[in-house]
């Protein structure tokens, strides 16, 4: 029944609602700038009213209302706009740090005009040229010596800076691979308070912002989803696959092994699967070295050994104030310690393969005469081998050509004497040795009898480099070969110690018939100076001018790209944060105007209060005998 003094008990209610609105209404404005947080609403309710419909039900006219009560403090959240930010954080994550790093590239190549590798290398061109003009004397051969060795040295310097910003990225990855255990870690640990608490019927508000912050912080290291369809078991998928869910998470670890240089993979630590990030700060990171930098060095790496081999090729043919020849002007070591190239890939004791670089033909050809042959050529290539098909009215000059555009794994030039030569490029593989031929085989007879480098066309007479001693029928043929050498050129390469011990070895001349040249004669020293401007296909580059402005143009468009995709990104990120700022954002006047509603609630519910008790008082105190 009605009691007395239930409006006591209503007045209590409005003095609690308010008082709870009052405290969400500082709540909010005390963590304004608190990062992540949203702000929260308070929602009344009407208390159940007297009574419930009933048989025996007091007969009163209608419900009778027993003031409010707090129904629940709301955060104020849009999910879908949370979506979209923790899906653009893994692009602002990743080209943020490609920006960055490609700007440390852009400083490497970048540098003071006439201390530049291509300003180096221009001199040192410039001094064979004056060697042959003066090929008798001393002095332009010291020129030539000390200029090679400062290039050497600008080359060693770009290959220290290449592999010093690849250890870099390196050691981001680490701690960057640990933010992302941790974070997930973190996650976990709140899913499990979370639920703990909402089992209770509450609701773990600044919680929830604590987990929808580290879930954006996560979705910037690495792309993430979000399934909150099971309410207690809150889940976030990275690669396809889940990272968290619930109050359970897994982690990335890092191993390593011979293949990539030695730098570490990202794998799932509980069962040592790839795991593979495309986005985000990790996935960027990855891509920068294993790529970028990667085919940075690689590059650098094709001109070095391209540019020294070609050099060595002309001078070890000629002869030097000396008399001498067959003297190498830079060092040349090895990969293998085989001189067929021979390599035991699997470690059991015996050879497998040959690691053979470079393949010259037997046969001097003409570049302009047809071939005259019909035929179909295979090479090795990233992902398989392709295939350069070449028909009787071609010449010799366009199918060179046709094979250095084929995005093979070998290159083809013409020596000085006419003969075809291949040479392995850098692997496109991580896992796979550099300067490498892998596989060179032709249904024709251009590489057999008309060019002398295979043995013999077709499947049978094909070179592959996976046996041993697969060189010995090419020799058998004629052919020249040279065994690929150690890894990264340009991190090691010298000029011979012959030449600087004795600087008359520097070779100025062919001679003639097999006689040393004459002291006058500079015709190999402006061979070695036309190397310049020739067609030596440094990697996929037709010229050593070619190789310089290509590097430049390619680091540049590559920064000028990453520049304005994290400029864009940014702004994408910043309108959505705008959004939800505004949305779920503290705004100070609006909680003040809240605040002088609670208050004025409390004091009407307090007046009331006042005003009721009088009447008790009148009904208890003043009226009686």
């Amino acid at each position: 029944m009605n009691s007395t003094f239930m409006g006591i008990e209503i007045g209590k209610r409005g003095l609690m609602a308010h008082n709870q609105g009052l405290n969400t209404v500082g709540h909010n404005l005390t963590n304004a700038s608190t990062e992540g947080y949203s702000r929260q609403r308070v929602e009344f309710v009407t208390m159940e009213p007297l009574y419930a419909p009933h048989l025996n039900r007091e007969e009163t006219p209608g419900q009778i209302g027993q003031g409010l009560l707090v129904g629940r403090i709301e955060r104020v959240r849009d999910e879908l706009l949370e979506g979209q930010i923790v899906a653009q954080q893994g692009g602002v994550g990743y080209w943020d740090t490609r920006d960055k790093y490609v700007k440390i590239l852009e400083q490497i190549y970048t540098e003071p005009a006439d201390v530049s590798v291509r300003a180096q290398m221009d001199k040192f061109w410039e001094s064979w040229q004056e060697l042959s003009l003066h090929p008798s004397e001393t002095a332009p051969r010291e020129a030539v010596v000390q200029r090679a060795r400062t290039l050497i040295d600008s080359i060693h310097e770009r290959y220290r800076r290449l592999s010093d910003t690849r250890d870099m990225l390196d050691e981001d990855i680490m701690v960057v691979t640990a933010q992302v255990n941790d974070l997930a870690r973190q996650i976990a640990a709140l899913n499990e308070e979370i639920v703990k608490v909402e089992a209770m019927g509450d609701r773990p508000n600044d919680l929830y912002d604590r987990r929808d912050l580290l879930v954006e912080k996560l979705g910037k290291l690495v792309p993430v989803t979000v399934d909150r369809r099971d309410p207690d078991e809150f889940m976030v998928h990275a690669d396809g696959q889940i990272l968290v869910q619930g109050k359970k998470y897994r982690t990335f670890g890092l191993t390593s092994g011979a293949e990539n240089d030695g730098h570490p993979n990202l794998v799932w630590k509980d069962t040592d699967d790839p795991a593979m990030v495309r986005g985000g700060v990790l996935g960027a990171l990855f891509e920068l070295r294993d790529v970028d930098v990667r085919d940075e060095i690689a590059s650098l790496d094709t001109m070095t050994l391209t540019f020294t081999d070609l050099v060595n090729e002309v001078h070890r043919s000629a002869y030097g104030l000396n008399g001498r020849t067959g003297v190498d002007f830079f060092t040349e070591h090895p990969g293998v310690n085989n001189v067929a190239g021979n390599y035991d890939r699997d470690g059991d004791g015996t050879y497998d393969a040959s690691y053979v670089h470079r393949l010259t033909g037997a046969n001097a050809l003409s570049a302009q005469e047809q071939i005259g042959l019909e035929g179909t050529i295979s090479l090795s290539a990233p992902g398989g081998r392709v295939t350069v098909d070449y028909r009787p009215t071609d010449t010799v000059a366009d199918l060179v050509r046709r094979i250095n555009v084929s995005g093979a794994e070998v290159t083809a030039r013409l020596t000085a004497d006419g003969r075809l030569q291949l040479r392995a490029t850098t692997a496109a593989a991580g896992d796979g040795p550099d300067f490498v031929i892998r596989h060179v085989e032709d249904s024709g007879e251009f590489l057999a009898g008309y060019s002398g480098l295979l043995a013999a066309s077709g499947a049978d007479g094909a070179y592959d480099w996976e046996q041993a001693d697969a060189v010995l029928a090419l020799r058998a043929g004629g052919t020249d070969f040279a065994v690929a050498p150690i890894a990264h050129p340009s991190g090691w390469i010298e000029v011979a110690g012959e030449i600087t011990r004795d600087i008359t070895s520097v070779a100025t001349g062919f001679g003639l018939n097999g006689r040393p040249a004459e002291a006058g004669d500079g015709s190999a020293a402006l061979a070695i100076a036309n190397l310049r401007t020739s067609s030596v296909m440094v990697g996929s580059e037709a010229t050593f001018d070619d190789y310089f402005a290509d590097a430049v143009a390619r680091v540049g468009l590559s920064g000028e790209r990453a520049g304005r995709m994290a400029e864009t990104n940014a702004r994408i990120s910043k309108n959505l944060t705008d959004m939800r700022e505004s949305l779920s954002g503290v705004n100070i006047d609006e909680e003040l105007a809240n605040m002088i509603k609670f208050q004025h609630g409390y004091a009407a519910s307090a007046k009331f209060i006042a005003h009721f008790d009088e009447m008790l008082d009148t009904i208890i105190n003043r009226m009686g005998v």
